[in-house]
């Protein structure tokens, strides 16, 4: 039995609300990151990612996950935040084939400095989002 008409337009509208949302976001958090820190949205991902983990590493593949990224997208970043000192790799001990990502103490620190424009950013993104009507329900959702 196939979907009907009427259903894959609701879920057609849901995926371009949450769409809209998403960019909205993104975008002021693209700004305020760069502008105040030299960070990018994706970059604030992956340290916040790695400052999340027991001993602030992450293999390569579970840091792509993390950040939404293909594995080689993610390689390119990783290179971009290792040059800037943010990040580090290490050879996993158990297995020499593993690399890990490890977050440096200027990465944390470029992190912990980024976190208050991040959140408040976040924060007001969110409410202007909920004053439109079209994204309201969805951001209620989302904020639980």
């Amino acid at each position: 039995m196939g979907i009907s008409d009427e259903a894959v337009e609701v879920r057609a509208e849901g995926w371009r609300t949450l769409a809209a949302l998403h960019q909205m976001i993104e975008a002021r958090l693209e700004k305020a990151l760069s502008d105040a820190h030299g960070l990018s949205v994706v970059e604030f991902t992956v340290l916040d990612a790695l400052a999340r983990q027991d001993g602030f590493h992450l293999r390569m593949s579970q840091l792509a996950r993390a950040a939404a990224l293909s594995p080689s997208a993610s390689t390119r970043l990783v290179n971009r935040l290792e040059d800037r000192g943010l990040l580090a790799r290490i050879l996993c001990a158990d297995d020499r084939r593993g690399i890990y990502t490890e977050l440096t103490p200027a990465g944390r620190a470029a992190l912990e400095k980024a976190r208050p424009v991040h959140d408040r950013v976040l924060q007001q993104a969110l409410e202007e989002a909920e004053a439109t009507p079209e994204l309201a329900g969805l951001v209620r959702a989302v904020t639980g």
